[in-house]
């Protein structure tokens, strides 16, 4: 198969991993971990100047108009390079769901800033019993007067803690599980009764657990329809999954590429270890891997454009459980061929393990999607 790219998309592609390999070298990234923040506001503001943050973005609502696959472009990039700027949480799903389903003055007061790098945004819809499931939502929006006042927990919210909004799925009708009676709300970092618990996760990023507790929001902070939410919700989640397919597979070619230079120059018994047959054979299979992962990537990249729900979840759950056993295995053979030191936190082989071991556990994991596919195909019969 040609993975060759169109002209556009080579000069994007370019232009993303000269400005990383010039700014973002590896222990500049340990510094921005460290950071109060945990992210760089002067970064953020050259990926915006770069037009990254527009990249996807409507013309109309100041973005370039692009699709998945200049996505994939960038996030392939982003994984190389272990960036832990909140793309995914500010651009892929929160500006993603606005762009989707909010109404033209949601638009114009969130989605120009975002572009612009002014503004970020969280999108808190996973809870503690949910499991990944899209619909099991126990948090409840009720009427108070004018408005809706929000009540629960949500879980793992990505940037939750630097997010000037967040955008939070609540019920405003039925039980948890329930397909319909789901909404989504846009509320104010410091909106009253907003609280939360936020930590580093594992590989370096930013989350928060999000307590609501009679949480204010009028109708005009209700991103379309009321109860009618799902559908939405799960489009931005097959959109974050389809963008971590692309960064998974970045952080898998560079860790080939490391554990092949690793192994033409440790020397053992006098020679390069790489020309052992064993340890040759354990790098074509790394190889093989990492050309199986783009097709899959390529897939859910391509699925973002399919009309048909069911077939784009398809697709990308097809995609993200197969890259996720991929990135397994690539992550474990890297890190016993480079020996003790592939465990080391000087190292950066192990920070790109950590980061595919994340990517499989967010927003479902590779047992969770091969469900999905089965549960799919099944009803498709």
């Amino acid at each position: 198969m040609d993975f060759s790219l169109a002209e556009e998309r080579r000069l994007l592609q370019d232009t993303v991993k000269r400005f990383l390999a010039n700014e973002y070298k590896f222990e500049k990234r340990r510094g921005i971990v460290a950071s109060a923040d945990g992210y760089s506001r002067e970064i953020w503001k050259q990926l915006a100047e770069l037009g990254l943050l527009g990249l996807t973005l409507r013309d109309e609502d100041g973005g370039m108009g692009g699709d998945a696959f200049d996505t994939a472009i960038v996030m392939e990039a982003f994984g190389r390079a272990l960036v832990v700027e909140p793309y995914v949480a500010t651009v892929v799903l929160g500006a993603g769901v606005i762009s989707d389903a909010g109404n033209a003055a949601q638009r114009e007061a969130w989605l120009g800033p975002v572009a612009a790098g002014e503004k970020l945004l969280a999108f808190a819809h996973a809870e503690p019993a949910a499991r990944y499931a899209p619909s099991f939502v126990e948090t409840k929006a009720k009427r108070d007067g004018a408005g809706w006042k929000l009540d629960g927990f949500k879980s793992v919210v990505l940037n939750a803690a630097n997010a000037d909004a967040i955008v939070v799925s609540a019920r405003t009708a039925g039980n948890a599980g329930d397909r319909d009676g789901i909404s989504l709300f846009l509320v104010d970092r410091n909106a009253p009764g907003v609280s939360m618990r936020a930590y580093a996760t594992q590989d370096g990023g930013r989350a928060a657990d999000v307590k609501l507790a009679g949480v204010p929001a009028g109708d005009d902070r209700r991103i379309g329809d009321a109860g009618a939410a799902i559908g939405t919700i799960e489009r931005a989640l097959d959109r974050a999954n389809a963008a971590l397919c692309s960064e998974a597979l970045g952080v898998i070619d560079a860790l080939n590429e490391a554990t092949l230079e690793y192994l033409k120059t440790r020397k053992q018994f006098g020679q390069p270890i790489g020309r052992f047959q064993a340890l040759q054979h354990r790098m074509a299979d790394m190889t093989i891997k990492a050309v199986e992962a783009r097709s899959m990537a390529v897939v859910a990249a391509a699925a973002m454009s399919e009309t048909d729900a069911t077939e784009r979840a398809r697709r990308v759950s097809a995609a993200k459980a197969f890259i996720g056993q991929a990135a397994r295995f690539v992550g474990q053979q890297a890190v016993q061929l480079h020996g003790a030191i592939g465990v080391t936190d000087e190292l950066i082989v192990s920070h790109w393990f950590k980061r595919l071991t994340m990517i499989n556990a967010t927003f479902g994991d590779a047992d969770y999607h091969l469900g999905r596919f089965s549960d799919l195909m099944l009803a498709a019969k």
